[in-house]
Protein backbone atom coordinates (compact mmCIF):
# COMPACT_ATOMS: atom_id res chain seq x y z
CA UNK A 1 0.00 0.00 0.00
CA UNK A 2 1.09 3.76 -0.83
CA UNK A 3 2.15 5.09 2.45
CA UNK A 4 2.78 8.89 2.85
CA UNK A 5 2.63 9.48 6.69
CA UNK A 6 -0.28 11.23 6.22
CA UNK A 7 -3.79 10.49 8.86
CA UNK A 8 -5.24 8.41 5.38
CA UNK A 9 -2.67 5.79 4.79
CA UNK A 10 -1.64 5.56 8.37
CA UNK A 11 -5.30 4.65 9.20
CA UNK A 12 -5.50 2.58 5.71
CA UNK A 13 -1.77 0.66 6.87
CA UNK A 14 -3.55 0.23 10.60
CA UNK A 15 -6.74 -1.23 8.52
CA UNK A 16 -4.36 -3.62 6.69
CA UNK A 17 -2.23 -4.82 9.62
CA UNK A 18 -5.77 -5.89 11.85
CA UNK A 19 -6.70 -7.96 8.35
CA UNK A 20 -3.19 -9.59 8.18
CA UNK A 21 -3.79 -10.78 11.82
CA UNK A 22 -6.83 -13.16 11.15
CA UNK A 23 -5.58 -13.73 7.27
CA UNK A 24 -2.03 -14.46 8.34
CA UNK A 25 -1.71 -15.32 4.38
CA UNK A 26 -2.23 -11.98 3.15
CA UNK A 27 1.21 -10.92 2.13
CA UNK A 28 1.78 -6.65 3.34
CA UNK A 29 4.39 -4.38 1.99
CA UNK A 30 4.88 -0.20 2.23
CA UNK A 31 5.90 2.00 -0.52
CA UNK A 32 6.96 5.55 0.97
CA UNK A 33 7.30 8.00 -2.19
CA UNK A 34 10.03 11.08 -1.06
CA UNK A 35 9.08 13.68 -3.89
CA UNK A 36 11.87 15.78 -2.15
CA UNK A 37 9.57 18.95 -2.71
CA UNK A 38 9.04 20.14 0.77
CA UNK A 39 11.80 20.67 3.76
CA UNK A 40 9.46 18.16 5.65
CA UNK A 41 9.96 15.27 3.31
CA UNK A 42 13.05 13.58 5.65
CA UNK A 43 10.93 13.85 8.33
CA UNK A 44 7.98 12.15 6.85
CA UNK A 45 10.48 9.17 5.84
CA UNK A 46 11.78 8.63 9.32
CA UNK A 47 7.98 8.60 10.67
CA UNK A 48 6.95 6.37 8.08
CA UNK A 49 10.22 3.77 8.67
CA UNK A 50 9.82 4.08 12.77
CA UNK A 51 5.83 2.98 11.91
CA UNK A 52 6.55 -0.04 9.20
CA UNK A 53 9.35 -1.06 12.14
CA UNK A 54 6.94 -1.26 14.94
CA UNK A 55 4.09 -2.76 13.08
CA UNK A 56 6.63 -5.45 10.93
CA UNK A 57 5.87 -4.17 7.56
CA UNK A 58 8.42 -4.24 5.06
CA UNK A 59 8.60 -0.29 3.53
CA UNK A 60 10.60 0.44 0.19
CA UNK A 61 11.25 3.62 -0.59
CA UNK A 62 10.99 5.58 -3.92
CA UNK A 63 13.10 8.72 -3.83
CA UNK A 64 11.90 11.26 -6.75
CA UNK A 65 14.05 14.06 -8.14
CA UNK A 66 11.23 15.60 -9.73
CA UNK A 67 11.60 19.01 -11.28
CA UNK A 68 8.32 20.10 -12.85
CA UNK A 69 8.30 21.37 -16.65
CA UNK A 70 8.07 25.54 -16.83
CA UNK A 71 4.40 26.24 -16.60
CA UNK A 72 3.32 22.78 -15.38
CA UNK A 73 1.58 22.12 -12.10
CA UNK A 74 3.30 20.90 -9.20
CA UNK A 75 0.84 18.78 -7.98
CA UNK A 76 -0.29 17.58 -11.20
CA UNK A 77 3.65 16.45 -11.87
CA UNK A 78 4.02 15.01 -8.50
CA UNK A 79 0.61 13.19 -9.18
CA UNK A 80 2.33 11.53 -12.50
CA UNK A 81 5.62 10.90 -11.45
CA UNK A 82 4.09 8.84 -8.69
CA UNK A 83 2.12 6.95 -10.11
CA UNK A 84 4.61 6.26 -12.85
CA UNK A 85 6.79 5.04 -10.36
CA UNK A 86 4.26 2.78 -8.56
CA UNK A 87 3.07 1.38 -11.69
CA UNK A 88 7.10 0.08 -12.08
CA UNK A 89 7.24 -1.02 -8.73
CA UNK A 90 4.23 -3.62 -8.38
CA UNK A 91 4.69 -7.28 -8.97
CA UNK A 92 2.23 -9.53 -11.68
CA UNK A 93 -0.99 -10.33 -9.08
CA UNK A 94 -0.32 -7.64 -6.77
CA UNK A 95 -2.71 -5.09 -5.29
CA UNK A 96 -2.31 -1.33 -5.29
CA UNK A 97 -3.89 -0.03 -2.39
CA UNK A 98 -4.25 3.97 -2.10
CA UNK A 99 -6.26 5.86 0.99
CA UNK A 100 -8.34 8.69 -0.94
CA UNK A 101 -11.65 8.35 0.79
CA UNK A 102 -15.25 10.18 -0.14
CA UNK A 103 -13.96 13.96 0.31
CA UNK A 104 -11.16 13.36 -2.18
CA UNK A 105 -13.68 12.08 -4.63
CA UNK A 106 -15.60 15.09 -3.96
CA UNK A 107 -12.51 17.12 -4.69
CA UNK A 108 -11.75 15.54 -8.03
CA UNK A 109 -15.33 15.64 -9.16
CA UNK A 110 -14.72 19.51 -8.67
CA UNK A 111 -11.93 19.65 -10.24
CA UNK A 112 -12.80 17.82 -13.07
CA UNK A 113 -16.16 19.80 -14.01
CA UNK A 114 -13.80 23.00 -13.72
CA UNK A 115 -11.81 21.80 -16.02
CA UNK A 116 -14.35 20.98 -18.41
CA UNK A 117 -14.27 17.05 -18.16
CA UNK A 118 -15.94 14.76 -19.79
CA UNK A 119 -17.57 11.77 -18.78
CA UNK A 120 -15.03 9.72 -18.18
CA UNK A 121 -13.09 12.49 -16.04
CA UNK A 122 -16.23 13.13 -13.98
CA UNK A 123 -16.00 9.49 -12.99
CA UNK A 124 -13.47 10.67 -10.95
CA UNK A 125 -11.71 7.78 -9.68
CA UNK A 126 -12.90 4.11 -9.31
CA UNK A 127 -12.87 1.83 -6.50
CA UNK A 128 -10.62 -1.28 -8.72
CA UNK A 129 -9.14 -0.21 -12.23
CA UNK A 130 -6.08 -2.36 -13.84
CA UNK A 131 -2.71 -1.18 -12.85
CA UNK A 132 0.86 -1.94 -14.04
CA UNK A 133 0.71 -5.58 -13.47
CA UNK A 134 -1.32 -5.78 -10.71
CA UNK A 135 -4.50 -3.67 -9.71
CA UNK A 136 -5.43 -0.14 -7.72
CA UNK A 137 -7.56 -0.63 -5.06
CA UNK A 138 -9.64 2.29 -3.16
CA UNK A 139 -10.81 1.10 -0.34
CA UNK A 140 -11.42 4.15 1.84
CA UNK A 141 -13.70 5.55 -1.16
CA UNK A 142 -17.06 5.23 0.90
CA UNK A 143 -15.43 6.89 3.66
CA UNK A 144 -15.39 10.34 5.08
CA UNK A 145 -12.42 12.33 6.08
CA UNK A 146 -13.82 13.25 9.48
CA UNK A 147 -15.05 9.69 9.49
CA UNK A 148 -11.19 8.25 9.14
CA UNK A 149 -9.73 11.27 11.42
CA UNK A 150 -11.99 10.17 14.15
CA UNK A 151 -11.33 6.48 13.97
CA UNK A 152 -7.80 7.22 13.97
CA UNK A 153 -7.75 8.98 16.93
CA UNK A 154 -9.78 6.32 18.59
CA UNK A 155 -7.45 4.01 17.21
CA UNK A 156 -4.29 6.22 19.12
CA UNK A 157 -2.46 6.74 15.82
CA UNK A 158 -0.03 9.04 14.86
CA UNK A 159 0.50 10.77 11.40
CA UNK A 160 2.18 13.86 10.08
CA UNK A 161 0.87 16.98 8.99
CA UNK A 162 1.10 18.27 5.22
CA UNK A 163 1.61 22.14 5.09
CA UNK A 164 0.50 22.05 1.29
CA UNK A 165 -2.95 21.19 2.10
CA UNK A 166 -3.08 24.71 3.99
CA UNK A 167 -1.66 26.24 1.15
CA UNK A 168 -4.34 28.49 -1.12
CA UNK A 169 -2.16 28.15 -4.06
CA UNK A 170 -2.73 24.72 -4.83
CA UNK A 171 -6.00 23.85 -5.95
CA UNK A 172 -6.91 21.25 -4.00
CA UNK A 173 -6.26 23.14 -0.61
CA UNK A 174 -8.31 25.90 -2.16
CA UNK A 175 -11.24 24.08 -2.78
CA UNK A 176 -10.70 22.57 1.04
CA UNK A 177 -9.99 25.81 2.61
CA UNK A 178 -12.96 28.21 0.18
CA UNK A 179 -15.23 26.12 -1.51
CA UNK A 180 -16.56 23.03 0.61
CA UNK A 181 -17.27 24.66 3.94
CA UNK A 182 -20.15 26.47 2.92
CA UNK A 183 -20.90 23.93 0.23
CA UNK A 184 -21.26 21.50 3.01
CA UNK A 185 -22.62 24.24 5.42
CA UNK A 186 -25.55 24.21 3.25
CA UNK A 187 -25.38 20.50 1.69
CA UNK A 188 -23.85 18.57 4.30
CA UNK A 189 -24.14 15.35 2.28
CA UNK A 190 -22.65 16.63 -0.35
CA UNK A 191 -19.55 14.56 -0.85
CA UNK A 192 -22.07 11.45 -0.50
CA UNK A 193 -24.10 12.77 -2.93
CA UNK A 194 -21.65 13.78 -5.29
CA UNK A 195 -19.55 10.76 -5.37
CA UNK A 196 -23.09 8.84 -5.99
CA UNK A 197 -22.86 10.66 -9.19
CA UNK A 198 -19.36 10.11 -10.11
CA UNK A 199 -20.91 6.02 -10.36
CA UNK A 200 -23.60 6.69 -12.57
CA UNK A 201 -21.33 8.87 -14.57
CA UNK A 202 -18.74 5.51 -14.11
CA UNK A 203 -22.03 3.25 -15.64
CA UNK A 204 -22.55 6.10 -18.61
CA UNK A 205 -18.55 5.84 -19.21
CA UNK A 206 -19.06 1.92 -19.15
CA UNK A 207 -21.60 2.06 -21.69
CA UNK A 208 -19.89 4.23 -23.62
CA UNK A 209 -17.05 2.13 -24.31
CA UNK A 210 -19.05 -1.01 -24.60
CA UNK A 211 -20.30 1.22 -27.89
CA UNK A 212 -16.69 2.30 -29.19
CA UNK A 213 -16.04 -1.81 -29.07
CA UNK A 214 -18.93 -2.48 -31.42
CA UNK A 215 -18.06 0.81 -33.38
CA UNK A 216 -14.09 -0.57 -33.53
CA UNK A 217 -15.27 -4.03 -35.13
CA UNK A 218 -14.57 -3.61 -38.90
CA UNK A 219 -12.92 0.18 -38.23
CA UNK A 220 -9.84 -1.18 -35.90
CA UNK A 221 -7.02 -2.26 -37.76
CA UNK A 222 -4.68 -3.89 -35.58
CA UNK A 223 -3.16 -0.71 -33.64
CA UNK A 224 -4.83 1.88 -36.88
CA UNK A 225 -8.02 3.03 -37.26
CA UNK A 226 -9.28 2.79 -40.94
CA UNK A 227 -10.63 5.88 -41.85
CA UNK A 228 -13.12 5.68 -44.49
CA UNK A 229 -15.55 3.53 -42.00
CA UNK A 230 -14.63 5.92 -39.41
CA UNK A 231 -15.79 9.08 -41.06
CA UNK A 232 -19.07 7.31 -41.64
CA UNK A 233 -20.14 7.36 -37.97
CA UNK A 234 -21.77 10.44 -36.50
CA UNK A 235 -19.51 13.16 -35.11
CA UNK A 236 -20.45 12.05 -31.44
CA UNK A 237 -19.33 8.29 -32.02
CA UNK A 238 -16.27 9.37 -34.11
CA UNK A 239 -15.49 11.32 -30.88
CA UNK A 240 -15.89 8.54 -28.64
CA UNK A 241 -14.47 5.77 -30.71
CA UNK A 242 -11.23 7.89 -30.97
CA UNK A 243 -11.04 8.43 -27.22
CA UNK A 244 -11.39 4.80 -26.71
CA UNK A 245 -8.70 3.38 -28.92
CA UNK A 246 -6.47 6.71 -27.44
CA UNK A 247 -6.64 5.07 -24.45
CA UNK A 248 -6.23 1.52 -25.42
CA UNK A 249 -3.20 2.91 -26.71
CA UNK A 250 -2.02 4.48 -23.82
CA UNK A 251 -1.77 7.87 -24.63
CA UNK A 252 -3.10 11.21 -22.90
CA UNK A 253 -6.27 12.58 -24.42
CA UNK A 254 -6.41 15.90 -26.39
CA UNK A 255 -8.01 18.68 -25.82
CA UNK A 256 -11.68 19.43 -27.12
CA UNK A 257 -10.39 21.78 -29.44
CA UNK A 258 -7.56 18.92 -30.70
CA UNK A 259 -10.11 15.80 -30.74
CA UNK A 260 -12.22 18.20 -33.40
CA UNK A 261 -9.23 19.21 -35.28
CA UNK A 262 -9.19 15.33 -36.11
CA UNK A 263 -12.75 15.07 -36.94
CA UNK A 264 -12.56 18.32 -39.03
CA UNK A 265 -9.36 18.62 -41.08
CA UNK A 266 -7.17 14.82 -40.18
CA UNK A 267 -10.37 12.86 -41.61
CA UNK A 268 -11.93 14.29 -44.25
CA UNK A 269 -8.53 15.45 -45.85
CA UNK A 270 -7.44 14.30 -49.39
CA UNK A 271 -5.11 11.11 -49.76
CA UNK A 272 -2.21 10.90 -47.01
CA UNK A 273 -1.19 14.82 -47.42
CA UNK A 274 -3.31 15.50 -44.15
CA UNK A 275 -2.29 17.62 -41.49
CA UNK A 276 -0.52 15.99 -38.33
CA UNK A 277 -2.50 16.58 -34.80
CA UNK A 278 -0.12 17.06 -31.98
CA UNK A 279 -0.94 17.37 -28.44
CA UNK A 280 1.24 16.90 -25.09
CA UNK A 281 1.41 13.20 -25.00
CA UNK A 282 0.35 12.27 -28.45
CA UNK A 283 -0.03 12.79 -32.13
CA UNK A 284 -2.29 11.53 -34.77
CA UNK A 285 -0.86 10.79 -38.59
CA UNK A 286 -2.72 9.75 -41.55
CA UNK A 287 -1.00 7.38 -44.27
CA UNK A 288 -2.92 5.14 -46.75
CA UNK A 289 -6.36 5.58 -45.70
CA UNK A 290 -5.32 4.12 -41.89
CA UNK A 291 -4.78 6.60 -38.49
CA UNK A 292 -1.44 6.12 -36.92
CA UNK A 293 -1.90 7.30 -32.80
CA UNK A 294 1.67 7.43 -31.84
CA UNK A 295 3.55 9.59 -28.61
CA UNK A 296 5.35 12.26 -29.72
CA UNK A 297 8.61 11.77 -32.28
CA UNK A 298 11.32 13.46 -30.34
CA UNK A 299 14.09 15.09 -32.90
CA UNK A 300 16.42 13.48 -34.29
CA UNK A 301 20.03 15.68 -33.64
CA UNK A 302 23.53 14.93 -34.83
CA UNK A 303 24.91 12.24 -36.66
CA UNK A 304 26.30 10.31 -38.58
CA UNK A 305 27.15 8.33 -35.68
CA UNK A 306 30.16 5.41 -35.79
CA UNK A 307 29.19 2.05 -35.34
CA UNK A 308 31.43 -0.88 -34.63
CA UNK A 309 30.48 -4.39 -34.66
CA UNK A 310 29.08 -5.99 -31.20
CA UNK A 311 28.54 -2.34 -30.04
CA UNK A 312 24.96 -1.09 -29.42
CA UNK A 313 23.89 2.35 -29.81
CA UNK A 314 21.06 4.68 -28.41
CA UNK A 315 19.67 7.67 -30.75
CA UNK A 316 17.29 9.60 -29.71
CA UNK A 317 14.65 9.66 -31.78
CA UNK A 318 15.56 6.70 -34.22
CA UNK A 319 15.95 4.16 -30.96
CA UNK A 320 18.40 1.43 -30.42
CA UNK A 321 20.55 -0.05 -33.25
CA UNK A 322 23.55 -2.66 -33.03
CA UNK A 323 25.78 -4.56 -34.76
CA UNK A 324 25.17 -8.36 -34.12
CA UNK A 325 28.31 -10.77 -35.71
CA UNK A 326 26.69 -13.67 -37.01
CA UNK A 327 27.44 -16.74 -39.27
CA UNK A 328 26.50 -17.02 -43.19
CA UNK A 329 24.37 -14.36 -43.02
CA UNK A 330 24.53 -10.36 -42.82
CA UNK A 331 27.44 -8.70 -44.58
CA UNK A 332 30.78 -9.98 -44.86
CA UNK A 333 33.12 -8.42 -42.57
CA UNK A 334 36.06 -10.11 -44.43
CA UNK A 335 34.72 -7.67 -47.37
CA UNK A 336 33.84 -4.87 -45.48
CA UNK A 337 36.07 -4.88 -41.91
CA UNK A 338 34.95 -1.18 -41.52
CA UNK A 339 34.80 1.57 -40.38
CA UNK A 340 31.13 2.22 -40.31
CA UNK A 341 28.86 4.55 -39.81
CA UNK A 342 24.58 5.20 -39.29
CA UNK A 343 23.29 8.02 -41.81
CA UNK A 344 19.83 9.42 -42.54
CA UNK A 345 18.24 9.42 -45.61
CA UNK A 346 19.28 12.32 -47.88
CA UNK A 347 17.78 11.26 -51.49
CA UNK A 348 19.14 9.79 -54.36
CA UNK A 349 20.33 6.36 -52.77
CA UNK A 350 19.87 3.47 -54.63
CA UNK A 351 20.94 -0.13 -53.79
CA UNK A 352 20.29 -3.87 -54.90
CA UNK A 353 19.28 -5.82 -51.78
CA UNK A 354 19.36 -9.31 -51.09
CA UNK A 355 17.16 -11.14 -53.95
CA UNK A 356 16.69 -8.72 -56.73
CA UNK A 357 18.58 -8.65 -59.71
CA UNK A 358 18.43 -4.82 -60.27
CA UNK A 359 19.41 -1.78 -59.04
CA UNK A 360 16.62 0.38 -57.20
CA UNK A 361 15.74 3.90 -55.80
CA UNK A 362 15.37 3.28 -51.81
CA UNK A 363 12.89 5.94 -52.14
CA UNK A 364 10.94 3.24 -54.65
CA UNK A 365 12.05 0.60 -52.26
CA UNK A 366 10.16 2.39 -49.27
CA UNK A 367 7.21 2.90 -51.31
CA UNK A 368 6.66 -0.57 -52.29
CA UNK A 369 7.51 -1.76 -48.88
CA UNK A 370 4.34 0.64 -47.64
CA UNK A 371 6.90 2.19 -44.69
CA UNK A 372 5.35 4.79 -42.89
CA UNK A 373 6.79 8.42 -44.13
CA UNK A 374 7.73 9.08 -40.81
CA UNK A 375 9.81 5.87 -40.08
CA UNK A 376 11.70 6.37 -43.85
CA UNK A 377 12.91 10.05 -42.14
CA UNK A 378 14.14 8.01 -39.19
CA UNK A 379 15.54 4.94 -40.72
CA UNK A 380 19.07 4.39 -40.05
CA UNK A 381 21.17 3.06 -43.26
CA UNK A 382 24.82 1.83 -42.20
CA UNK A 383 27.76 3.08 -44.63
CA UNK A 384 30.93 1.83 -45.18
CA UNK A 385 33.68 3.30 -46.79
CA UNK A 386 30.81 5.12 -49.46
CA UNK A 387 29.05 2.15 -49.77
CA UNK A 388 25.84 1.48 -48.66
CA UNK A 389 25.48 -2.01 -46.90
CA UNK A 390 22.20 -2.24 -45.13
CA UNK A 391 18.84 0.24 -44.88
CA UNK A 392 17.57 -0.46 -41.15
CA UNK A 393 17.31 -4.39 -40.17
CA UNK A 394 15.03 -4.55 -43.72
CA UNK A 395 17.32 -4.74 -46.34
CA UNK A 396 20.86 -5.76 -47.35
CA UNK A 397 23.11 -4.43 -50.02
CA UNK A 398 23.55 -7.70 -52.52
CA UNK A 399 26.86 -7.17 -53.18
CA UNK A 400 27.97 -7.31 -49.45
CA UNK A 401 25.73 -10.15 -48.07
CA UNK A 402 28.06 -12.71 -46.57
CA UNK A 403 28.44 -16.48 -48.06
CA UNK A 404 27.34 -19.97 -46.42
CA UNK A 405 29.94 -20.32 -42.65
CA UNK A 406 31.34 -16.96 -43.55
CA UNK A 407 31.97 -14.26 -40.51
CA UNK A 408 29.28 -11.64 -41.28
CA UNK A 409 27.40 -8.91 -39.05
CA UNK A 410 23.91 -8.03 -38.57
CA UNK A 411 22.04 -4.38 -38.29
CA UNK A 412 19.39 -4.78 -35.57
CA UNK A 413 16.98 -1.77 -35.28
CA UNK A 414 14.83 -1.75 -31.79
CA UNK A 415 12.80 1.45 -32.64
CA UNK A 416 11.98 4.07 -31.08
CA UNK A 417 8.56 3.39 -29.03
CA UNK A 418 5.56 4.65 -30.64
Amino acid sequence: MALSGGVDSAYLLHRCCRQRATQPELRLRAVHVHHGLLPQADAWLAHCEALCARLSVPLEIIHLDLVPRPGESVEAAAREARYAALRRLIRPGEMLLTAHHQDDQLETVLLQLFRGAGVAGLAAMPEAAPFGRGVHLRPLLGMTRATIELEARQAGLEWVEDPSNSCGRFDRAFLRQQILPPLRGRWPAVASTVSRSAKHLAEAQGLLEELAVQDADGIRDGDRLLVAPLAALSRPRQANLLRWWLRERGLGMPSTARLAAIQDDLLPARGDGGPIVTWKTGELRRYRGRLYALRPLAPVVGGPWELRPGQSRRIEGIGTVSLQPVTGSGFSVGRFPGPFELRLRHGGERLRPVGRAEVHALKKLLQEAAVEPWLRERMPLLWSGGQLLAVGDRWLAAGAAAGPAEPGCALQWARETT
